[in-house]
């Protein structure tokens, strides 16, 4: 089996609408995988088709080697899935949501190991509206995990969490990867892409709008690096406005401006050097992961 989610062409539709329009992509094993878009982008429909809960259009789609509208029952036992508006029952307890979801399967974990595992032992009796939001999305994440899937969904998983319990849960998707299994993380936080994803879809209005590595994304939207430095009063403009690869340098008082190519960085450098220039505070910088969505978008990706 080649990849862990192989798509072709994939389409979507409700009536006039089109929620997906002839996406293709595909998912290595043991990859988390990014899919990241503004809301009703097609996100979820995606995520749902996959999964075998809403049956597609057109196209063709494979998650593990399987056809998920002709072997959601058979692909159900071999993924896992957290989505978005996942609740449980305030009264319900930790181990009683365990046993809930275990029943759902022919081979579930056993649910002590599993509570262990996830920093939930000492929780078990807890009812769930005693949880914190993280103990939430570590219960959340456990009951994804109940059959040791090979694929796991994660739809939102930090939403509505702060920045520690947000970072706890990164550490989570790591430990989850980590297992062997290949995590599908659906997310408006873009910090949360940059950290975690090995590659990253981009999807808007139903289209594949992007995909590759968040470095490859950022490189390819902005295709220019920047580079800031203090200079001193030996420093002039002209030391680097002709030289190839640069297409600007602008000044401002002290602060200093230059943009070109992917090797401005060594540029700059070589050449201050050369003029026996070393501003302490020379660095480089691209435009964030959020300016790239905006810039392929034309929205803002909402945290």
């Amino acid at each position: 089996m080649a990849h862990a989610i192989e798509i072709n062409n994939l389409t979507k539709r409700y009536g006039d609408v089109v929620a997906l329009d002839d996406v293709s992509l595909w998912v290595g094993h043991e990859e988390i995988f990014g899919i990241v878009g503004p809301n009703g982008a097609g996100k979820s429909t995606l995520i749902n088709i996959a999964a075998g809960l809403r049956t597609r259009t057109s196209g063709d789609i494979q998650v593990l080697g399987l056809d998920p509208d002709r072997s959601a029952r058979r692909l159900r036992e071999r993924i896992g899935i957290h989505l978005q508006e996942a609740e449980l029952q305030d009264r319900l307890r930790v181990h009683e949501a365990v046993q809930l979801y275990a029943s759902f399967y022919a081979q579930p974990r056993p649910t002590t190991p599993l509570l262990e595992q996830w920093g939930l032992a000492d929780k078990r009796d807890a009812e769930f509206r005693q949880l914190s939001g993280g103990q939430k999305q570590r219960l959340f994440i456990a009951l994804a995990l109940i059959n040791n899937p090979e694929l796991v969904f994660l739809d939102e998983l930090t939403a509505r969490l702060d920045p520690q319990a947000r970072r706890l849960s990164w550490d989570l998707v790591r430990q989850v990867r980590a297992c062997g299994t290949t995590v599908i993380l659906v997310t408006h936080v873009m910090e949360e892409i940059e950290r975690l994803c090995d590659r990253v879809a981009v999807i808007d209005h139903g289209k594949l709008v992007a995909l590759g590595t968040p470095e490859e994304l950022t490189h390819r939207a902005s295709g220019e690096q920047r580079v800031h430095f203090s200079a001193n009063g030996r420093f002039h403009v002209d030391m680097l406005n002709t030289l190839p690869g640069i297409t600007s340098v602008s000044r401002n008082g002290a602060d200093i401006v230059v943009t070109g190519d992917r090797y401005l960085m060594a540029c700059v450098a070589n050449t201050l050097a050369t003029h026996e220039i070393d501003p302490p505070d020379l660095r480089t910088e691209r435009d964030s992961l959020d300016d790239i969505f905006l810039r392929l978008t034309g929205t803002p990706l909402r945290d």
